[in-house]
């Protein structure tokens, strides 16, 4: 996977260092909420000053009770007035979180949607190497993290920071200076600690992250292949290849609670020494009559406020390093390069015939391998080309270049006469429908897999795509019709069921430009020929690209392309052809032995 600079269909920037990426991603939904923002801060600011003058009206409660012959009414006031003060502090708090709520859920809803429209945005090639069980539990654990982000950081660390800084200057003020650097001292030592230790150990939080992608890919990966794992009797096998990425990451765990527990030991140390000094000092002076006994209540309030606090911070700042962590991953994804991209300002595709033109094509998925050279053929609007050949020799590529799920190396190619790297993605694929070999479906009902060749088609409609693929009397046949689930990948249906839903969903879609890649590969032979019949009716008036394995099927084809080692070896019609006695025509008598009497069609090494 490569992760060079890049940003998602939403326009989030994602450079330098992945913390300060974190921290820059939340700005942009702040300014969606200005206004609860504008409200959440007031609501904090009040819930900090309220917090802050609790402990002065206690001091004076109890130097007012403290005196001889105290009168009652005044110290009933000060109770009422340090209750309402902390009630204040409580729901201004409360009301703060109700307020920036909505903020942070739609940071969280904005991000994974990101996540999810870059993904897509993605070619081909990163989606064949990529590891499905990681990328969703990355998914998963960065939009968590964003909430944790976005409520530790902003409500949480930098309140308690303001808070500690403003007690300081109340003592400062009302005590003496010690107090105060007593309070500024035993700050700075606890965030140096908490920061120092934090990082130390952050490798072991980064270390169970991978671990447990990797375990979480291991075992969606054997539950995909559940039924090639009982195919072979490697249950066993599975559960020890788990345990082993759960054993590792099990110790990686260990690390990590135990350093855990190193650090908060370390907190607690440095917690207990600024209250002991701090109390030492009250203490004194009060036997010294240079303060009172409110002093030494309001000290000890200002303690207990502060370093509770303050004890959160330390977790709070954990959370943050590890929420960091979390989200790292995920913007890894954000920065994925995309490798097929639309220039800037590319005009939509204007279809006229729906001519296609190869000029000179050459490709490889990797350097050393070239798949295509110097291809050259043309497809007339409404006209049909098949191309047959050995496996991989490059026939499977040519429909992927077509998508433009790949641009090609060298060459270009054409629609009616537009560049393909010239003109939006979009408009191309809205124009072309593929029937692959392999055909994936939604784990949902039958309908919803017809119907997504046209979310807003109607059901007659859809019911006549299914009729044309020959597919509508399976489908009343079932128990539940329409609604019949497919499962995960269609593996409910055998692999012509799942065939004639792709045909039917192609159907559907209604493109100018077909692309048949195999599209009857896993049919029987009398479902084929109907479906074959059909698709050459509807195939009349589209550009169609045939990718055959089964040379019967492409006989009435304008014109058939014999591709060999990534080049066009013959072409022409399927009667001129024969009449050559070259490839094809030893294709076609291989096929037809095959057919007639069993022999395998696999001879002196020529697989098609």
């Amino acid at each position: 996977m490569s992760h060079g600079v890049g940003s998602s269909s939403r326009g989030l920037p994602l450079q330098g260092d992945a913390s300060l990426k974190s921290v820059a991603l939340l700005f942009p939904y702040l300014r969606e909420f200005k206004g609860r923002v504008l409200l959440a801060f007031v609501l904090l600011v009040g819930a900090k000053l309220a917090a802050v003058a609790v402990p002065l009206l206690l001091k004076d409660v109890v130097d007012a009770l403290n005196k001889p012959h105290a009168v009652l009414v005044l110290p009933l006031g000060l109770i009422i007035g340090y209750g309402l003060l902390r009630f204040s502090s409580t729901v201004f708090s409360d009301l703060r979180d109700v307020v920036f709520g909505r903020v942070t859920q739609r940071a969280i809803r904005r991000v994974g949607l990101a996540v999810f429209e870059h993904l897509h945005s993605l070619s081909l090639r990163f989606h064949l190497e990529r590891q499905t069980g990681g990328i969703s539990r990355d998914i998963e654990r960065g939009a968590k993290a964003i909430s944790s982000l976005a409520g530790f950081l902003l409500f949480r660390i930098a309140p308690t920071l303001v808070e500690i800084t403003m007690v300081a200057v109340v003592l400062f003020v009302k005590l003496d200076w010690v107090f105060a650097l007593i309070t500024l001292g035993t700050l700075i030592a606890y965030i140096w600690v908490t920061v120092s230790i934090t990082e130390w150990r952050n490798q072991f939080r980064r270390r169970m992250n991978e671990l447990d992608s990797e375990a979480y890919t291991k075992a969606i990966d054997s539950l995909l292949n559940y039924e090639t794992v009982k195919y072979f009797g490697n249950e066993r096998f599975e559960s020890r290849r788990y345990d082993a990425s759960l054993e590792k990451w099990e110790a990686a765990a260990v690390k990590s609670q135990t350093t855990l527990g190193l650090l908060n030991a370390t907190q607690a140390g440095i917690i207990a020494l600024g209250v002991v000094l701090m109390v030492a000092r009250a203490a004194q002076g009060v036997v010294n009559h240079t303060l009172t006994i409110g002093d030494l209540v309001m000290v000890n309030a200002y303690l207990i406020q502060m370093f509770q606090p303050l004890n959160f911070l330390g977790v709070m700042y954990r959370e943050i390093k590890q929420s960091l962590t979390d989200i790292e991953r995920m913007f890894k994804l954000l920065g994925a390069h995309q490798e097929v991209q639309d220039t800037p300002g590319a005009p939509p595709l204007e279809l006229a015939q729906g001519a296609v033109r190869f000029e000179h094509v050459s490709f490889a998925y990797d350097p050393s391998r070239p798949i295509l050279s110097d291809v050259s053929f043309d497809i007339p609007g409404g006209r049909n080309v098949a191309v047959v050949g050995a496996s991989g020799s490059g026939k499977s590529t040519l429909a992927r270049l077509v998508f433009r799920f790949y641009d090609v190396t060298a060459g270009a190619i054409t629609v009616d006469g537009q560049n393909l790297r010239h003109v939006a993605q979009d408009s191309l694929r809205a124009h072309i429908g593929v029937v692959p070999q392999d055909t994936v479906l939604f784990n949902d009902s039958i309908y919803y897999n017809i119907a997504y060749g046209r979310p807003d088609a109607t059901r007659a409609e859809i019911v006549e795509a299914a009729r044309a693929a020959h597919i509508l009397k399976f489908i009343e046949g079932l128990p539940k019709g329409w609604d019949t689930v497919v499962g995960e990948r269609g593996l409910k249906l055998s692999g012509g069921e799942k065939q004639r839903v792709a045909i039917a969903r192609t159907l559907l879609k209604n493109p100018a430009i077909l692309v048949l890649d195999e599209a009857t590969s896993a049919l029987d032979t009398k479902t084929e020929k109907a479906i074959q019949a059909e698709l050459a009716e509807i195939a009349k008036n589209r550009t169609s690209l045939i990718i055959a394995h089964r040379l019967s099927t492409v006989v009435e084809a304008d014109e058939i392309l014999v591709l060999e080692h990534g080049r066009i070896v013959e072409r022409g019609r399927h009667g001129e052809l024969l009449a050559r006695g070259g490839h094809y025509a030893q294709m076609w008598a291989m096929q037809q032995a095959e057919e007639e009497i069993g022999v395998p069609a696999r001879v002196a090494g020529v697989r098609f």
